[in-house]
């Protein structure tokens, strides 16, 4: 599909989506260290399920400015309710992917009248407590757009699709350059995200994949995500990693699909 990519402007700099589709809104934001490509393969399955996407790159990420004041959740949160009032107001669904997972959390508490529904996918729950080994091997991969796309390849254990070598040298290229935002938006802010989990009101879903490498259970992860909100599912990707929208996509569409159909009448 054709790209046009759209700006908006945010504390001194300009964050980049690009919209698809006729429909109810649908925001999709990224993980750390890619960009709004990540969706290409989930993007279309939407639109053609009637929605309208705007895939966001998030501060710092892809065509958005690279250089920002913080990269905090609240403020990635704050970014994505931009793009939604920039595209009539919605009310949106907003799916957060990895890191994002918390900005939506954030954007949801904040503005409940633009928000009708939030989709986690592959969120953290708690912060990560490296060993000293660990700690300075993430150190070191965070500094390198090459070795962050290396630990990028890993966090598929069940298979790519057939464009990431493709996709994969780009999102390094777009990298360069920018790896304090790589590294600002999962550095340790207060409050955690989890802390303003009671203040979401709309419908919450939590998609995880059955493989996903990051979590040691990653089916207690996306248990103890649903448990923090009042109104929340998890369903897991079977057969996935880190990345469900882009090893699954189908089977991510899917149910994607059955919870927008409810959010998207709210």
């Amino acid at each position: 599909m054709a790209m046009k990519i759209s700006q908006v402007s945010r504390d001194g700099g300009t964050i980049a989506y690009e919209v698809h589709g006729e429909g109810p809104l649908v925001v999709l934001s990224h993980g750390m260290g890619e960009n709004r490509a990540t969706f290409r393969h989930l993007v279309p399955r939407l639109v053609a399920a009637g929605y309208r996407v705007a895939s966001v790159d998030v501060r710092g990420h892809g065509d958005s400015s690279a250089h920002w004041p913080t990269y905090a959740p609240s403020a990635v949160g704050a970014d994505l309710l931009a793009v939604v009032r920039a595209l009539g107001g919605g009310p949106a669904t907003l799916v957060g992917s990895s890191s994002s997972g918390a900005a939506i959390v954030f954007a949801a508490a904040d503005a409940p009248e633009l928000v009708n529904g939030i989709v986690q996918v592959s969120p953290f729950v708690s912060q990560a407590k490296p060993n000293p080994v660990m700690r300075l091997a993430q150190a070191v991969v965070l500094r390198s757009p090459r070795l962050f796309g290396m630990f990028h390849r890993t966090l598929f254990p069940c298979g790519r699709p057939a464009d990431d070598a493709a996709y994969r040298k780009e999102m390094v290229a777009k990298l360069r350059g920018r790896m304090a935002a790589v590294r600002g938006v999962i550095e340790p802010v207060e409050p955690h995200w989890t802390a303003r989990t009671r203040e979401v009101r709309q419908p919450v879903l939590v998609l995880m994949g059955t493989k996903d490498p990051d979590f040691k259970d990653p089916g207690a992860e996306a248990r103890a995500a649903r448990r923090l909100f009042p109104i929340a599912e998890a369903r897991m990707i079977a057969d996935s990693g880190h990345y469900p929208h882009a090893d699954q996509p189908d089977a991510t569409a899917a149910d994607l699909a059955e919870f927008l159909a409810v959010t998207s009448r709210a």
